[in-house]
């Protein structure tokens, strides 16, 4: 197999790329590996832990989006690459009874854009990669989500003989990923009366706990934006503790350095990124953080036809700093690749000017009404808090602008998204 265009990773970025450049040039020229199956958008992950989104109703089908939008779809991991000769190697896929679907495969390229994304760094903390669960994928979502069920039932049957039974929550990492997944988690426990745990009482019999090590939550953003969210979250009965460095992780509790112990029957590790350690085996220049140094035109250093994108890349913008691993980074990023590919096509000229990261502000989502964040001026320095209905509009639009950008059209978009807000208009809990 050959594609003028590789891309490997069916992120956020990864996906979008493919999808626009399909569209334009056709699925003999583009090409998208990814590992699994499905898409969905990261974001999302926590309302799958939680329960509240049905992974069905939101994952995207790559091999639909392949279909739709126009490029190759490979289905498999990146295993090796040859980047003088311009091939990638894609391993075998397994069923979990360790038979054979896809052997191993070759992918030439004449281009290839490496956006894997990132995984959890877990910063030597002993315990932590054994009795935690990270959102990293969906897979990762829906583990926490059974394992959730399982202790649910088992506190329930316990109830009656038992009046301190309950299930105790850990979160450790007070960004968005940790906020947003104790605002939902709080929000789901309202309505697990309905499916049958009857003698729980969810704000006291569900305990959460988020724990962060700076000396507030949200500490990349505005302090207005952090106590809002930090007053939100004590109104739905989540305890904070904030300036906490953890030491130790077991299978029952959480240790830091005071000394104090929090009880955990179901830890989730939200505190810190990296780039994956196979990036490390591929033979690219690597910076101290794991990611893939490239340059302000996002080209891999001293690898030609080579591009990095996204959280795997370590890109320094025009004022020396290093570009956030944001999602809305990843979306800037593809459309500045799309425009040096579509250039490349049609014969002119690279890009003059390198990528210029835009930082537009954050959001933070409170379950599915509530949202708070900044909102970033066109003068430097210059943001706005926002609060409530409008703020909740805006996060919902962020998720309309990939649908569109991965379905082809505003239109598609947003009878996606009108289908998505349907099902969610009642609240309800996915607990089979």
């Amino acid at each position: 197999m050959r594609g003028e265009i590789v891309i490997v990773g069916g992120g956020a970025g990864g996906l979008e790329l493919a999808s626009k450049l399909g569209r334009k040039l056709g699925p003999s020229k583009v090409f998208l590996v990814d590992s699994r199956l499905y898409h969905i958008w990261k974001p999302s992950l926590h309302e799958v832990a939680a329960g509240t989104l049905d992974i069905h109703q939101e994952g995207l089908s790559y091999q639909m989006l392949a279909h739709d939008n126009g490029f190759s779809f490979v289905y498999g991991a990146l295993t090796g690459l040859d980047a003088a000769a311009r091939r990638l190697t894609i391993g075998p896929i397994r069923t979990p009874q360790d038979e054979e679907v896809l052997p191993e495969r070759t992918l030439e390229f004449g281009s290839l854009v490496i956006a894997v994304g990132s995984t959890s760094n877990y910063f030597g903390v002993p315990g932590a990669k054994e009795y935690t669960i990270s959102l990293n994928a969906t897979e990762d979502a829906e583990r926490f989500r059974l394992q959730l069920l399982k202790l649910l039932a088992r506190a329930d049957a316990r109830k009656p003989v038992e009046p301190d039974a309950g299930v105790d929550i850990v979160i450790i990492g007070g960004g968005a990923t940790g906020v947003e997944l104790a605002a939902e988690l709080r929000e789901a426990s309202a309505v697990y009366t309905t499916y049958g745990f009857q003698h729980l009482k969810p704000q006291q019999d569900v305990r959460i706990t988020l724990l962060e090590g700076a000396p507030r939550i949200l500490a990349p953003l505005p302090e207005r934006v952090s106590n809002a969210a930090l007053k939100l979250l004590n109104e739905r009965g989540i305890k904070v503790v904030n300036e906490c460095r953890v030491t130790g992780i077991g299978p029952d509790q959480v240790s830091d350095k005071n000394g104090n112990v929090y009880p955990s029957d179901l830890c989730v590790w939200a505190a810190g990124i990296r780039a994956p350690e196979f990036l490390a085996t591929l033979g690219l220049p690597l910076a101290k953080g794991g990611q893939i140094e490239v340059d302000g035109f996002l080209r891999v250093k001293d690898a030609p036809g080579l591009y990095a994108m996204g959280d795997c890349a370590a890109c320094v913008d025009a004022d020396g700093k290093m570009v956030p691993p944001r999602a809305q980074a990843a979306h800037q990023q593809a459309d500045y690749l799309l425009d040096t590919f579509l250039r490349q096509q049609r014969g002119k000229a690279a890009p003059a000017k390198p990528y210029a990261y835009k930082d537009y502000g954050s959001l933070v989502s409170f379950g599915q009404t509530t949202t708070v964040g900044s909102l970033m001026g066109s003068l430097k320095g210059l943001s706005w808090f926002v609060e409530g209905f409008f703020a909740r509009m805006m996060y919902v639009s962020l998720h309309l602008m990939h649908h569109a950008a991965v379905l082809g059209s505003v239109r598609t978009g947003v009878l996606a998204l009108a289908r998505f807000l349907i099902k969610r208009s009642t609240p309800q809990v996915k607990l089979h």
